[in-house]
C-alpha cells in the first residue's frame, strides 16, 4: 500500500497541545510522534483503554500505569448520569476524582446516543433520550456535551456528534454528515466559551478534536474532514466505522481518508478494534485507538497472546503450567499459568478478571510500543509481516 503524504508539514502541530511527529516509515502510513498535555506526554500510535465509568474495567490506576497505559478515555454519557459532571467538577475533575493522574480523553455521547434507538429523540438540537438508570428524560447538544466534558476536565474532548447506522444509504449518510458538520461548529464555538471560563479561574487547558463522519462514502469523508478543517481543530477522528461495515470496508475508508488529515495534528481511528485492525490501521497512517475489545473479552474468557486468541475455559488448558505468552513480560504472565487461570475463570472468581485485564491491555499496550520501536528503527514492514504471520498461526 503506497504512502500518500499530506500537504501539511509533519512537525508540529499548532493546536491546544504540541504535536510532533518524530519519525515516519518509508513505504506506509505508519509514523511514531508525541503529544503534550497538562498530565503528561502521549507517545503515538497508542492505544487507549476505555474507562467507561471513570474506571477501565477491573484495572485499578496503579495497574495501569505498571503496564504502560499513558492515556484512558472516559464516557460522557454514563459520567453526567452518574455521579453526574458537577460531583465529578468539585472532587478535582476525573484526574483527582479517580485517581488516574495521566491524560484523560473523553468521548462525546455521540456513538452512546446512537445506541440508544427506539429510547431517543433527535432533532436540530441534539437528542432527547431516556436514562437507561431511571428512565428520567435527558438531553444532550454540542453546548451540553461542551460543558459536562469541561466539567470533567478531560485533557482531550470530543465534538458532538451523529454515529449513522450501517447500512445507510448515500443521501442518508449525506443528511447525517451535514448535521454532524453543524453540531461540530456549535461544539467549537461552545468549547471556545468554555475554553476562557476555565482560563479565568486557571483551570488546565484543553483540547478539542473533530469527527469525520460519512458511512463507507470517500467523498462524503473527504468533504467532512475539509469542512473540519476549515473549522479548525486540535485533532481530527475518524468515526462511524466498526458498526457492523465488512472488515475491507472500514480498512478502505482508513486508507482513504488519513493521508488527507492534517499530518500536523494527531490522527484517532474511534473504537476499532483487533491487534490486527490496530496495526494495519497504522499502517495507514492512524496515531490513537480505543476500544473495549481487550477488557470485554478478559472478562469473557479470551485471551491475545502474540500467537493469536486463548480461549481459557477449554479443557485442554486444565493443566497447562505455561503462561498465557510465554512471550509476554506482564504482571500475570510473570507469576500466573494457564491453569490457574482457567480455575479462576470456571469457579467465578473475582480475581480472574482482574489478571486477564492485566494481560490483554499489556498486550494491546506492547504491541503498540513494539510499533513505535519499529518505525524508529526503519523495520516497520518486517514488525508488521511478522506480528501478522503469528497471529495467523495460532496457538498451541
Amino acid at each position: 500500500m503506497p504512502f500518500m503524504s499530506s500537504n501539511t508539514d509533519p512537525t508540529t502541530a499548532t493546536g491546544a497541545f504540541p504535536f510532533s511527529v518524530l519519525a515516519t516509515d518509508a513505504t506506509t502510513g505508519a509514523r511514531v510522534g508525541v503529544l503534550r498535555t497538562p498530565h503528561g506526554d502521549v507517545e503515538t500510535p497508542v492505544f487507549m483503554p476505555v474507562g467507561t465509568h471513570a474506571t477501565v474495567k477491573a484495572a485499578s490506576a496503579d495497574v495501569l500505569e505498571e503496564i504502560g497505559a499513558s492515556i484512558i478515555l472516559g464516557n460522557t454519557y454514563h459520567l453526567m448520569l452518574r455521579p453526574g459532571e458537577e460531583t465529578i467538577a468539585e472532587l478535582g475533575g476525573l484526574h483527582g476524582f479517580s485517581g488516574w493522574r495521566r491524560p484523560v480523553l473523553t468521548d462525546s455521547g455521540g456513538f452512546q446516543v446512537f445506541s440508544l434507538t427506539g429510547m431517543r429523540k433527535l432533532d436540530e438540537r441534539g437528542v432527547e433520550f431516556r436514562s437507561h438508570l431511571d428512565g428520567s428524560r435527558q438531553f444532550l447538544s454540542p453546548e451540553r456535551s461542551m460543558e459536562v466534558q469541561s466539567r470533567l476536565g478531560a485533557d482531550v474532548c470530543m465534538v458532538f456528534d451523529e454515529c449513522p447506522p450501517h447500512p445507510i444509504d448515500e443521501s442518508g449518510a449525506r443528511a447525517s454528515m451535514e448535521l454532524t458538520l453543524r453540531w461540530a461548529q456549535r461544539s467549537a464555538t461552545a468549547f471556545e466559551r468554555e475554553r476562557e471560563r476555565r482560563g479565568a479561574v486557571s483551570l488546565p487547558p484543553q483540547a478539542l478534536f473533530g469527527i469525520i463522519q460519512g458511512s463507507t462514502y470517500g467523498k462524503l469523508r473527504a468533504e467532512c474532514l475539509d469542512r473540519l478543517v476549515d473549522i479548525g481543530f486540535d485533532g481530527y477522528a475518524i468515526g462511524g466505522l466498526s458498526v457492523g461495515e465488512p472488515k475491507d470496508e472500514m480498512y478502505r475508508v482508513t486508507e482513504e481518508i488519513a493521508p488527507r488529515m492534517p499530518a500536523s495534528s494527531p490522527r484517532y481511528l474511534m473504537g476499532v478494534g483487533t491487534p490486527e485492525d490496530i496495526v494495519e490501521s497504522v499502517a495507514r497512517g492512524i496515531d490513537m485507538f480505543d476500544c473495549v475489545m481487550p477488557t470485554r473479552n478478559a472478562r469473557n474468557g479470551t485471551l491475545f497472546t502474540s500467537e493469536g486468541l486463548v480461549r481459557i475455559k477449554n479443557a485442554r488448558y486444565a493443566r497447562d503450567d505455561r503462561p498465557i505468552d510465554p512471550r509476554c513480560a506482564c504482571p500475570t504472565c510473570r507469576r500466573y499459568s494457564r491453569a490457574y487461570l482457567r480455575h479462576l475463570y470456571t469457579c467465578s472468581e473475582v480475581l480472574y478478571p482482574v489478571l486477564a485485564t492485566a494481560h490483554n491491555l499489556y498486550f494491546y499496550l506492547d504491541t503498540l510500543r513494539r510499533v513505535r520501536q519499529a518505525v524508529v528503527l526503519k523495520q516497520f514492514e518486517q514488525f508488521r509481516r511478522e506480528f501478522l504471520s503469528e497471529l495467523r498461526r495460532g496457538p498451541e
